[in-house]
C-alpha cells in the first residue's frame, strides 16, 4: 500500500499545496505579501496531504482487493 500511497501523494500533495497557497493570497492580497506566511501555508498543505493519500490508497487498496484483482503491496 506503500506505493499507492506514494502514487497518489505525488497528485494529492501539489493539489492541496495549491489550494493552500491560495488562502494568505486572499487573506493579505497581493499587495500585502508576506512570503514567511505564504510557505507556511504551502508547507501545511504538502503535509497535510500525507494522510489524505495514505486514506484514499487504503480506499483503493481495498476495493481492488474486494475484486480479486492484483493487491498492493509495499
Amino acid at each position: 500500500m506503500l506505493k499507492l500511497t506514494a502514487i497518489f501523494y505525488i497528485i494529492i500533495a501539489p493539489t492541496m499545496a495549491g489550494i493552500f497557497a491560495l488562502v494568505p493570497l486572499s487573506m493579505a492580497g497581493t499587495l500585502d505579501f508576506d512570503y514567511k506566511q505564504f510557505l507556511a501555508f504551502v508547507i501545511g498543505g504538502a503535509v497535510l496531504a500525507i494522510p489524505v493519500s495514505w486514506f484514499v490508497a487504503g480506499k483503493v487498496n481495498n476495493l481492488i482487493a474486494k475484486t480479486k484483482g492484483p493487491q498492493a503491496t509495499a
